[in-house]
C-alpha cells in the first residue's frame, strides 16, 4: 500500500503529465507543426533528426533557440564553446576525439554564450561580457571562425536567445541589467531597457510575441512583450520551489541561470537554486527546477499551506504535502548541485540538468508538478578525483549543456577543467523500469548523492544498481590559463563535494561569478548531531526548533574584485587575512562544524590555493568609462567633505575602506532575525556598489538612495543634505 503522501505526489505528477498531453492552447492551430520542425525528418529512434541538407533544400533550423557555454551546429559536425576563461569561442569536431580538440578564435573579450543558428550559412551568435558586444560569426573550414558582424551592447553581456524566424537575437547584460533586441540582418540594436538585478537566462516563446527572463538575484523572472515593436517589461513572480517551502512562505532564489521552454511553449523551466527550502540538513535550501505556465504566467505548483505535523528534528524530511511526510532517499532532498545550463528533451519529455558542484548532469520529468521530485537519471561526469581534495580532474563544473539531433547524446562542457564530453542517454522506449536502473549508482563514491529516483519516490523497492556510468567520451580543450596552483583553487570554488570546504554547496553557490547572491543569510549556533557549531542557514525554520532562535542578518558579501587588501576580513574584521578568512568559513558554511577527519594543514592547504583563485581567477564586474557628468562631480565633492565625512571611513586610496570595525547605533532587528549581539561592523568597501543591493549587513535598504535617505547621520552626516545633493551623492557611489 502506498504511503498517504506518496498517494498525492504521485496524483500530481499524474494530473501534470495529463496537462502536458492536452490539445493546443486556445488560439493556436491544431495542426501546426511545433516552431523549428520545418525540415526535419524522423530517425529510427522516433525523434526529430537535422537532415543533410542537399543542393536547393531548405536550410536547416537552429538546433535550440537559447544560448548556453556550449552550443551544436546545425549540422552536427561541431560543437562551439564559449571559453570564457581563456578568452576564445571554441570550435569542436564532432564526433569527440581526443586527438581532435578543435581550435579557440580568439574573442575581443570573455565570451559568455553561444548560439548556433541555421541557414546556409550556420551563423554562430556569441556574446562578449566586456565590451559589452554580439559577435556574429560565419564557420570557415580555414580559421574555424570568422566576424561577420560586431554589435555594441550594455557591457556585461551575457546571455542570449533568438525569435523562431532566427532574425532577431535578445540579449541579456548581466551587472548593467539591461536586456536587448539584436536585428541580425542589420547587425544592428532595435531596442534596450532596464530590467532587476543580474539578468542572465532568455526563452522567446515559440510565436515569437514574448521573452522571458531569469535572475541571478531573485526568484521573480521578467517578461517582455512585443519583441518587434515597443517593448513592454513585467515582472512574473515564479516562487522557488513551493512543495518544499515552510507552510505559507514564498522562498527567495539565486542562480537563474538558464530557462527552457517546453516544444509547444506552454510551460517554462527555471533552473535555480531555491533559498530556505526545507530537507534533511538543508541549511543551504535545496535546487529546483520551476514550472512557470506562461498561457497564465502562474506556477505550476501550488504553495505549501498547513499547520501539520513533522518530526521535530532538525534532520527529519520535512512537510512537503497536505497529507503527511515525503521521505526520499538519500543525504537531502537536493538532487543536484549549483543548477548551471537546462536543456529539454522533446523525445522523453524530460529535462537535463547540468549541476556545478557535484559534477553530474540530472534528468528529472519535465511533466513533473516539480521536476526535481521526479529524477529519472542521473548521469556523473567528473573524473580522476584528487585523493586528498575531493575535486574533479576531468569534467568538473560541468556549465554547458547539448543535445544531438537525435537526443541521445548529450555533450556537456565542464569548465573547471576545460573539457568537453559526451554522454549516452538512456532510452525512453526501454520503459520506467530501465530509466530508473542504477539511478543510485550512478553517484556512487559522490559525497553529494542525489535524492532518489522516479522508482524511489513512488515508493518501489530498491534494485541491484549496475556499476557507475560515465561519459562515452572526453575531450580536453585546455589547461587552466592561470597554471595549476589557481587551477586546483579554481575546481574548489565551484565545487561542493569536498567535505572540509564545503557542507554540499560550493563557493559559487553563495557568490556566483564571485559576485553575490544578494540574500540575507542568518547566522545561528544550535546544536547538531555533532555537537554544537555556529552555521549559516537560509531560513529560521532551517533551524531546530529547540534552539529557539532566528539567527543573525548576513548579508552575502561580493567577492569578486574586493579580496586584494591584506586584511582583515569578516564583518567584524575578526579574520587578520584572507587565508585565514576561509579557514572561518569553512566552519561555517555547513551544517555542523568541520567533519572530524580534516586536519589543520589540509584546511590551510585548501584556503590557500582558494585565494590565489579568488585573487587571480575571478573578474570583477565591467566599469563605466568616461567624464563624470556635473552631478556625479558634485556627489564626489559630498563624499570626500568635511561635513558629510564619508571619505573618513569609506577611504578612497584604499578601495574605499579603512578596513576597520565601527560600532553602529542599535536598530531594533528586522522580522524574521535575532538581535545583533556584537553590533559593530568593518567598513565595507564602496568598489561596485551600485550592482549590489540590498545594503547593510541585514539588507534593510533596497537602494542606495534608501540607504542615504534613512541613513540618520548613522554613518557619515547626510541628514543636511539636500535632495538633489542625496541623488548626487547616489550617483556617485553608482560609478565607484
Amino acid at each position: 500500500m502506498l504511503h498517504p503522501a506518496t498517494r498525492t505526489l504521485a496524483a500530481l505528477l499524474a494530473l501534470a503529465a495529463g496537462a502536458c498531453s492536452r490539445g493546443p492552447a486556445p488560439g493556436t492551430d491544431a495542426g501546426a507543426a511545433p516552431a523549428g520542425s520545418a525540415g526535419a525528418s524522423i530517425g529510427s529512434a522516433g525523434a526529430p533528426v537535422d537532415p543533410p541538407a542537399p543542393p536547393g533544400a531548405a536550410p536547416l533550423r537552429a538546433p535550440v533557440r537559447e544560448g548556453g557555454a556550449l552550443a551544436r551546429a546545425a549540422r552536427e559536425d561541431a560543437l562551439y564553446v564559449a571559453d570564457e576563461d581563456h578568452g576564445v569561442v571554441r570550435v569542436v569536431p564532432l564526433p569527440l576525439d581526443p586527438e581532435r580538440p578543435g581550435a579557440g578564435v580568439p574573442a575581443p573579450g570573455r565570451p559568455a554564450q553561444v548560439l548556433a543558428l541555421g541557414g546556409p550559412e550556420g551563423r554562430v551568435l556569441a556574446t562578449v561580457r566586456d565590451p559589452g558586444l554580439l559577435l556574429i560569426l560565419r564557420p570557415d573550414a580555414a580559421a574555424g571562425l570568422v566576424e561577420v558582424g560586431r554589435v555594441p551592447l550594455p557591457a556585461d553581456a551575457w546571455g542570449i536567445a533568438v525569435t523562431p524566424d532566427e532574425k532577431t537575437a535578445i540579449v541579456t547584460s548581466a551587472w548593467t541589467h539591461k536586456v536587448s533586441a539584436v536585428d541580425l540582418e542589420t547587425a544592428r540594436p532595435r531596442w534596450t531597457v532596464d530590467v532587476a538585478r543580474e539578468p542572465r537566462g532568455v526563452a522567446v516563446l515559440p510565436d515569437g510575441s514574448a521573452a522571458y527572463v531569469s535572475h541571478l538575484v531573485g526568484a521573480d523572472l521578467t517578461r517582455i512583450d512585443d519583441l518587434g515593436g515597443a517593448p513592454r517589461v513585467r515582472r512574473v513572480a515564479l516562487p522557488a520551489s513551493p512543495l518544499r517551502a515552510p507552510s505559507g512562505e514564498r522562498l527567495a532564489a539565486s542562480l537563474g541561470y538558464a530557462l527552457a521552454l517546453s516544444e509547444d511553449g506552454r510551460r517554462l523551466f527555471a533552473a535555480r537554486h531555491a533559498l530556505g527550502a526545507m530537507g534533511h540538513a538543508a541549511w543551504f535550501g535545496a535546487a529546483t527546477v520551476d514550472v512557470l505556465i506562461t498561457g497564465r504566467d502562474e506556477p505550476l505548483a501550488p504553495p505549501h499551506h498547513g499547520n501539520l505535523p513533522v518530526l521535530r528534528s532538525a534532520f527529519a524530511e520535512q512537510v512537503i504535502t497536505p497529507e503527511s511526510v515525503i521521505t526520499l532517499p538519500g543525504a537531502s532532498v537536493t538532487p543536484v548541485t549549483q543548477p548551471r545550463a537546462v536543456a529539454y528533451r522533446k523525445r522523453a519529455r524530460t529535462l537535463l540538468v547540468a549541476g556545478e558542484g557535484d559534477d553530474l548532469v540530472l534528468e528529472v520529468d519535465a511533466t513533473a508538478v516539480d521536476p526535481t521530485l521526479a529524477i529519472v537519471k542521473s548521469y556523473p561526469v567528473g573524473g580522476r578525483y584528487d585523493p586528498h581534495i575531493r575535486v574533479a580532474g576531468t569534467c568538473g563544473a560541468p556549465t554547458g549543456l547539448a543535445l544531438s539531433a537525435d537526443e541521445a547524446t548529450a555533450w556537456v562542457f565542464c569548465r573547471s577543467t576545460g573539457d568537453v564530453a559526451a554522454l549516452r542517454l538512456h532510452d525512453p522506449a526501454a520503459g520506467a523500469a530501465a530509466a530508473t536502473a542504477g539511478s543510485a549508482a550512478a553517484t556512487a563514491g559522490s559525497a553529494a548523492t542525489p535524492a532518489g529516483s522516479v522508482a524511489a519516490s513512488a515508493g518501489a523497492a530498491p534494485t541491484a544498481a549496475p556499476p557507475p556510468e560515465g561519459p562515452a567520451a572526453l575531450v580536453h580543450l585546455a589547461d587552466d590559463p592561470l597554471g595549476p596552483e589557481v587551477a586546483k583553487g579554481r575546481r574548489l570554488f565551484y565545487n561542493a563535494l569536498d567535505g572540509t570546504v564545503s557542507g554540499n554547496l560550493g563557493c559559487a553557490g553563495c557568490h556566483p561569478d564571485g559576485r553575490d547572491d544578494g540574500y540575507v543569510w542568518r547566522e545561528a549556533t544550535f546544536s547538531t548531531a555533532d555537537g554544537e557549531h555556529a552555521n549559516f542557514v537560509g531560513r529560521p525554520e532551517n533551524i531546530p526548533e529547540v534552539a529557539k532562535r532566528k539567527g543573525v542578518p548576513r548579508r552575502t558579501p561580493m567577492l569578486a574584485g574586493n579580496v586584494g587588501a591584506a586584511g582583515p576580513y569578516g564583518w567584524h574584521g575578526e579574520s587578520e587575512d584572507l587565508v585565514s578568512r576561509l579557514q572561518t568559513g569553512m566552519g561555517l558554511h555547513r551544517w555542523g562544524g568541520l567533519p572530524i577527519d580534516h586536519t589543520p594543514a589540509g584546511v590551510a592547504a585548501r584556503a590557500t590555493v582558494l585565494a590565489m583563485f579568488l585573487r587571480r581567477g575571478l573578474v570583477a564586474p565591467p566599469r563605466a568609462e568616461g567624464a563624470p557628468d556635473e552631478r556625479v562631480k558634485r556627489g564626489r565633492e559630498i563624499f570626500r567633505s568635511d561635513e558629510a565625512k564619508c571619505s573618513r571611513c569609506h577611504v578612497p586610496e584604499s578601495d574605499y575602506t579603512d578596513r576597520m570595525a565601527y560600532p553602529m547605533p542599535k536598530r531594533p532587528p528586522l522580522p524574521g532575525y535575532d538581535e545583533d549581539p556584537r553590533p559593530e561592523y568593518k567598513t565595507p568597501s564602496l568598489r561596485f556598489v551600485g550592482g549590489r543591493p540590498p545594503y547593510l549587513h541585514d539588507g534593510r535598504a533596497g537602494t542606495l538612495a534608501e540607504l542615504i535617505e534613512q541613513n540618520a547621520d548613522r554613518m557619515g552626516k547626510t541628514s543636511h543634505l539636500s535632495p538633489e545633493d542625496r541623488a548626487a551623492l547616489v550617483a556617485f557611489l553608482e560609478t565607484l
